[in-house]
């Protein structure tokens, strides 16, 4: 049985590591739909390549120019588009896997309609969750979904808990998780030099290939603060059970420790095709075309205790998950303003974090249970935040 594939977010980092695993294992494996938001020139490539039967441009505005270039193609790939374009992509009944790869708030409706949809749901987009924790979980229970995580810390986890161990983690004697981090590129600079970090330093990741986004919430650790709300949703972990390690290597991607004394580790090349592989096979295993981990040749794997000074993003995360209701979604959207700001030139590395906090102490909470109230938390957030940069940057000023 061949298993039809919609990616949304086809063209970013996890889209394209999707894409290759399914290009190993083409008896298994189809590439149904892939969404793209503006790089309409590489979805069409990607359209060229595998042959998907649906393309969605969510940009609606590019919508003619995508549909040109798929006919210059010889393409017979079907052009939707916008927000009712990846509704359809990621419910549609031919469906039986989606991969939520859509960076921030913007696949947040899709994954939902996937979620309702009984999709088996490969979810890479943190921020969904993070966004709509009890929401978004009661309609995976509702869809009767196979939710797999696709975070590699999170990935770690899930495959270190017994089977149906989220949500019932004493029952099975778990004492605690431990999510690993690699510290970003500047764990160890100065901190009197963060203050004049560019864009460029920030996206140039140590170990992993990410996304500008990504890149940039892995050096302020935000990262590993959003993954602190997503495990506390995906696997019922209190917050007293949610460790933060730094681990600069990158090979150890997660822990959990057992009542017993017992620390179960999930070990590998830092490549996201590991995680994707498992979830698109999941329970089997297939080949990922990841390297085997040499463990000889690595000599050492180092662990250390966050600094919450310089990474002040984790402290924050505890705080949210204790406020709850829209806390968390107002948490997310300041950031994705700030990061935004931040590569535009806009505002300073170190004031990313100074503008979350600012954000959740102006912004009132609402009811996270219900979808239009964490929309209209996070529209303002948005908007708060956006004021809050325009300060500090004089509305035009460029820094870094």
């Amino acid at each position: 049985m061949t298993h039809k594939v919609t990616i949304l977010g086809a063209t970013g980092s996890i889209g394209r590591s999707t894409l290759d695993v399914i290009a190993r294992h083409p008896d298994r494996f189809e590439a149904f739909a892939l969404t793209a938001n503006e790089r309409i020139d590489d979805l069409a490539r990607l359209c060229a390549e595998f042959r998907p039967r649906f393309a969605c441009v969510s940009d609606p505005m590019l919508h003619v120019r995508f549909k040109q270039l798929i006919k210059e193609a010889g393409v017979k790939t079907e052009v939707l588009s916008g927000p009712e374009g990846l509704l359809d992509v990621a419910s549609h009944p031919e469906v039986d896997q989606v991969m939520a790869a859509i960076v921030g708030a913007a696949g947040l409706r899709a994954t939902l309609s996937a979620a309702k949809a009984g999709k088996k749901i490969l979810l890479a987009n943190k921020e969904a969750l993070v966004m709509t924790g009890p929401l978004f979980m009661n309609a995976v229970k509702d869809g009767k979904t196979t939710l797999l995580p696709i975070d590699s810390e999170h990935n770690a986890i899930f495959q270190c808990l017994p089977a149906n161990a989220p949500g019932q983690l004493g029952r099975h004697g778990v004492r605690r998780i431990m999510l690993t981090a690699s510290g970003g590129p500047f764990r160890t600079r100065a901190r009197a030099d963060l203050g004049s970090v560019t864009p460029e330093e920030a996206c140039a990741h140590p170990n992993w290939s990410m996304g500008p986004k990504i890149s940039v919430d892995s050096a302020t650790m935000m990262n590993k603060a959003l993954e602190i709300i997503e495990a506390h949703w995906l696997f019922g972990a209190a917050t007293n059970q949610l460790q933060v390690v730094i681990h600069p290597q990158s090979v150890v991607h997660s822990m959990v420790e057992y009542a017993d004394g017992s620390v179960l580790a999930q070990l590998g090349n830092p490549d996201m095709r590991t995680p994707i592989a498992h979830g698109l096979a999941y329970p089997e295993r297939i080949d990922s075309g990841v390297k085997s981990l040499n463990l000889p040749s690595l000599g050492s794997l180092t662990f250390e205790e966050p600094d919450l000074d310089r990474f002040p993003a984790l402290r924050l995360a505890y705080a949210v998950i204790a406020q709850g209701n829209s806390a968390s979604a107002v948490f997310n959207a300041a950031n994705e303003v700030a990061v935004a700001a931040f590569l535009n030139h806009q505002l300073p590395f170190t004031a990313i974090t100074d503008v979350v906090e600012e954000t959740l102490a102006e912004v009132p909470l609402m009811p996270s249970d219900d979808l239009d109230g964490v929309l209209m938390a996070d529209a303002l957030a948005r908007t708060c935040a956006g004021t809050l940069v325009s300060r500090r940057s004089g509305g035009t000023r460029r820094v870094g």
